[in-house]
Parts: structure tokens; sequence; C-alpha cells
């Protein structure tokens, strides 16, 4: 089982009790709050925790990202993960993910996520969300359309990078009269696409589409739930015979132990993603933050055997 480390590069430069004044972190705390040099501080960090993640061991890192939230400052995994595919050597990068209801333009998706892999040596494995409610509202996206939007644009970033250019696209969000995008992966036919989603609906997308499964903050008993759920779907829908086996990917809640480790591995989890508790990541982070992230780096590293 490989292990993977994550963080949601939040911005933690701002009293806690500014945030109780506002209905929501989401969307509404003014961005009045946020200083640019602090930023540029925090990124530098964010990086450098990641770069030593690869250094004591992990097999993996993991990005993501969300708008108009001071709880993740990372607003596009395609130019974060273009960052870690320079500075690393050999980690996998997983990008969870790009949203696809929100864009309006999957062939420069198709593209971005190509270059990466490019760039990276094949090391990407992209993953596709729908994006939580207030994605939406962030992107002047329809929700109504939030599934029919995820569809199409996964078919036609597969299909750009499967199938000889040019060619029409005529679907009913998009339309292109030349889809031919001279930059293709290099895994192939393509990279690994992980998907994730709590719902019946999820679990069957991730059945008959993807490579892969994400189940974020789940313990092992929640992990087993979820992968009974993923049983009763592939019962329902058939999985094409060239994606292999269902790949099961899990972030549990807090740091885990060698017990804890074997656990998932137990239940079939192929690779865990770690992260560090929120009190180093939130309002509440002070100057030697940093400082016990990269102990807890080591000390998971010493404890799950990664070096």
């Amino acid at each position: 089982m490989d292990v993977y480390y994550f963080t949601e590069m939040p911005y933690a430069e701002f009293p806690e009790s500014e945030a109780e004044k506002y209905p929501s972190m989401r969307l509404t705390f003014p961005n009045t709050y946020f200083d640019p040099a602090k930023a540029h501080d925090l990124f530098k960090r964010y990086l450098d925790e990641y770069q030593y993640a690869e250094e004591v061991g992990f097999d993996g890192l993991m990005i993501n990202e969300h708008h108009n939230t001071p709880s993740c400052m990372d607003v596009e995994v395609n130019i974060s993960g273009g960052i870690l595919a320079r500075i690393t050597s050999k980690v996998k990068i997983l990008m969870l993910g790009n949203m696809l209801p929100t864009s309006d333009n999957p062939v420069r998706l198709a593209e971005e996520i190509a270059m990466l892999d490019v760039i990276s040596g094949g090391r990407i494995v992209s993953g596709f969300v729908r994006g939580i409610g207030i994605e939406s509202w962030a992107n002047n996206t329809n929700p109504v359309y939030n599934r029919e939007r995820f569809e199409e644009c996964h078919d036609l970033i597969i299909k750009a990078w499967t199938t000889p250019g040019p060619f029409r696209w005529e679907g009913k969000h998009y339309q292109y009269r030349a889809v031919n995008p001279w930059m293709l992966p290099i895994q192939k036919p393509h990279p690994p696409i992980h998907v994730g989603g709590m719902s019946a609906a999820a679990h069957q997308r991730a059945v008959a589409h993807g490579n892969g499964w994400y189940g974020f903050f789940l313990d092992p008993d929640a992990t087993q739930a979820a992968l009974k759920g993923l049983e009763e779907a592939a019962k329902r829908v058939e999985r094409p015979g060239e994606l292999g086996s269902l790949e099961i990917t899990i972030t549990p809640p807090g740091p885990v132990d060698a017990d804890t480790a074997r656990r998932f591995e137990d239940m079939g989890v192929d690779r865990l993603v770690v992260m560090r508790s929120f009190e180093d990541m939130g309002p509440r982070a002070d100057a030697q933050a940093k400082d016990r992230v990269m102990r807890f780096l080591e000390d998971t590293a010493v404890e799950l055997k990664l070096s």
C-alpha cells in the first residue's frame, strides 16, 4: 500500500474570531483579510513540506483546489501540479482535482493535464471532481447541469487524449469544430482517472469510468461501508475490462499508526493519503507549525516504514 501526503494549503493568518463574524468561511468571508506577502511565505512553507515528504520516503503527494475560501489557497491544481512536477523527481502527483462542471474548456484541461504528465515524466494521477455546491456559485455555473457537464467534459477529455485529431465535437454543453491537442500525455492510454463521492451515483460512476475511487476523512469503519457501496455499484453497472481493478484511495482523519495502516491495507485500500492535524493548518497555526509538520512527516515515514 502506497502512502501519500496532503495539505489543503490554507491561509492561516487571521484571528479565528474574525471568521465567526460571517455566515461561512467559504464565499462570503471578505478577501480584505488576505495579505499576498503572507501568502507568499505560506506557499513556500507548503511546497517545502511536499518536497520533504518525497525526501523522507512518501510514495506520492496529493493536491486539491477550492475557490473563494481561506481554507485552501490552491485555486488551480494544474498550476500547483506543474510546480510539484518540476521540484520533485519520483513521487506520484495525485490531483483531486479538476472540477469538470465549472470548466468551459475541456480541451484546454486535457492539454494542461497532458503537459503535467510530460513534465513529470508520467507521474500524474488525474482526479476529476464535480465540486461542492459552493464552487458553482464561485465559478458562476448553473448547478442544475453539474452532472451533465461533468460527464460530457470527462468524455471529451478522454477522447482528446486517445483519439487522433483533428475531430469535431458537438455536445449539449461543449462544441468544437476542431479538437486536435498537440500536447498528449506520456501515460497510455492516458493518466489514471480517479473520482470521489459517497453517493450511489458516485460509486457507479467510479465503477463504470474510473481507474480509482477516493474517500476523504474516512476511518476504517466508514471505509468498509464505502467499499460495500462500491461492491453494490459493481452489480448494477458494467466495468470495462481495460480499466482493470478499481484502486481505492483513502484520507483517514488524523495521523495513522502502523496498526491502523494495516487495517486499511487488509481491507483492500491501495493508497493512504495522510494529512497533519488541522491545528497546524488553520488560524491556530503558529510560527512552529512548519517544524511540527516536518516532524510529522519524519515520524510517519518511520512508523509506516516508508524509507
